[in-house]
C-alpha cells in the first residue's frame, strides 16, 4: 500500500514538470532523487521533455549530459580547494595574495580563500569580460576570444580592480570569487584547472560523464555522440548559433571553457553520485572525501549576520529558498542558471538532483518556480513511506 501511495504521489512530480514543458518554461528535465525510509532506499527518476528542440528535436535520456552553470563551483572549485586545504597547500584563512601576490593590492591585502568561498570578499558579483575581447576581435582582427590570452586579461582584470565592500562585511554572491579560487588553484597545484579536477576529484570520485569541455585551438573536438547526448542551451545573439556542446556562460566561454564558476559539464547520473558522497562522508561511512574538511566546508558561516552561505555551498533561507519548505536547515545545495541545481539534506539524508535546460529556446524567461514545487512534490511523497 505504501509503495502505491509513494507512486502516485511521484506522479504529481511528472505531471509538474510536464506542465512546465507545455507552458514552454523548459524544454525537458531530469529529475532524480533518492533516500532511506525505515531501511529502505527510494527513488525517483523523471525524465521529461526534450534535449534538443532546434536544429532537431532530440528527446532527454537519463544519461543526457547538462551545462552545469554554477554547480562547477562547488562540485569542482569548491572541492579543488578543500583538498588543497586537506594537502595543507592552501590555509583557508590565509590571504589570497600570499598565493597570487598580482591579487595583493589596491585594497584587498586582507582578502582571505574562506571569504572567496563564502561570496564575502568585495569583489563586483560580475562583470563582462567577454564584451571588450569581442570588441577588440571585431577592431584589430586579432583572435582573443577562447585563448589563453582572454583567460589572463580576465585575472590581471580582476587582479587590478578595487573591492566594493570590506572582506567580511556583506555576502554578495558572485563569480568573480570563483574566477579567482581556479586561478589560485592553477597556480598552486601548477596544473591547468581542469586537469586538477580530473585527477583529484572526478576521477578518484567515479564521475565518469563530468568534465570541462575546453574551446579554442588546439582542444579536442567533441565528438558527434557526446554532442547528441547534450542538451542544447540559448540561441545566443552575440555567438550567432544555437549553444550545443560549449559552455553557455559567456565569460567561462571567452576564457575557453574552462573556469572556476562555470563550465561543467555532467549528468543526472553523476551528479546524485557525488551528492551521495558528500551525505557518505558526512555520516563517517566513506572517506573518498576528506570528512573533518568537507564537514567545515558544508557549515554556515554565520558571518555577516543572515548570510545563508557555507564554502562553497548555499544552505536553506528561511520562507525564501529554491530547494522548498521542507529541506531541514542541516541542506546544502546549489543552483545553475542553465536550469541546475543539487540539494542534499544531511540530516534526513535526501538528495534531489534536478537538471533543466531552461534557457533553450523557451517561449519566455520564467521567474523558474519549478525547482521548489518539484522539491516540495518530492518530499511529500517519500514522506508517504
Amino acid at each position: 500500500m505504501k509503495h502505491s501511495t509513494i507512486r502516485r504521489k511521484l506522479e504529481r512530480v511528472d505531471r509538474a514538470i510536464d506542465k512546465a514543458i507545455a507552458a514552454a518554461e523548459i524544454p525537458g528535465a531530469v529529475v532524480v532523487a533518492q533516500t532511506v525510509r525505515h531501511g529502505e532506499p527510494l527513488e525517483y527518476w523523471g525524465v521529461r521533455g526534450n534535449a534538443v528542440v532546434r536544429p532537431e528535436r532530440i528527446p532527454m535520456q537519463r544519461d543526457t549530459i547538462f551545462d552545469l552553470a554554477s554547480l562547477t563551483k562547488p562540485l569542482a572549485t569548491a572541492t579543488a580547494i578543500l583538498w588543497l586545504i586537506e594537502d595543507g597547500s592552501v590555509g583557508l584563512d590565509e590571504a589570497v595574495g600570499k598565493y597570487l601576490p598580482p591579487f595583493g593590492e589596491r585594497g584587498k591585502e586582507a582578502v582571505t580563500v574562506r571569504h572567496l568561498l563564502n561570496h564575502t570578499a568585495g569583489l563586483k558579483p560580475w562583470r563582462p569580460f567577454y564584451e571588450a575581447f569581442a570588441e577588440r576581435e571585431r577592431k584589430t582582427g586579432e583572435r582573443v576570444l577562447c585563448t589563453a590570452t582572454a583567460k589572463q586579461a580576465v585575472f590581471d582584470r580582476i587582479a587590478r580592480s578595487a573591492l566594493v565592500h570590506e572582506p567580511g562585511e556583506a555576502a554578495v554572491y558572485g563569480d568573480l570569487d570563483f574566477i579567482v579560487l581556479a586561478w589560485l588553484v592553477e597556480e598552486v597545484s601548477r596544473r591547468p584547472f581542469d586537469q586538477f579536477c580530473q585527477e583529484r576529484i572526478f576521477g578518484p570520485l567515479g564521475l565518469r560523464e563530468t568534465r570541462f569541455i575546453p574551446l579554442g585551438d588546439g582542444a579536442p573536438a567533441l565528438s558527434g555522440e557526446v554532442r547528441r547526448r547534450t542538451a542544447a542551451t540559448e540561441n545566443c545573439p552575440w555567438r550567432n548559433r544555437i549553444l550545443w556542446g560549449e559552455v553557455h556562460d559567456p565569460n567561462a566561454w571567452a576564457m575557453g571553457g574552462v573556469a572556476g564558476h562555470a563550465g561543467l559539464f555532467s549528468t543526472a547520473s553523476d551528479v546524485m553520485h557525488f551528492g551521495q558522497i558528500v551525505l557518505d562522508v558526512w555520516h563517517g561511512r566513506s572517506d573518498l572525501l576528506p570528512g573533518a574538511t568537507l564537514r567545515a566546508f558544508l557549515t554556515r558561516q554565520g558571518a555577516p549576520a543572515g548570510t545563508s552561505w557555507a564554502l562553497g555551498w548555499d544552505t536553506p533561507s528561511p520562507g525564501a529558498s529554491t530547494s522548498g519548505r521542507y529541506f531541514s536547515g542541516s541542506s546544502v545545495g546549489h543552483l545553475g542558471f542553465t536550469g541546475t541545481s543539487l540539494w542534499i539534506d544531511l540530516e534526513r539524508e535526501l538528495i534531489v538532483v534536478m537538471l533543466t535546460n531552461r534557457v533553450h529556446l523557451v517561449a519566455k524567461r520564467s521567474p523558474f518556480k519549478l525547482r521548489p514545487q518539484v522539491h516540495d512534490l518530492i518530499h511529500e511523497a517519500f514522506a508517504a513511506g
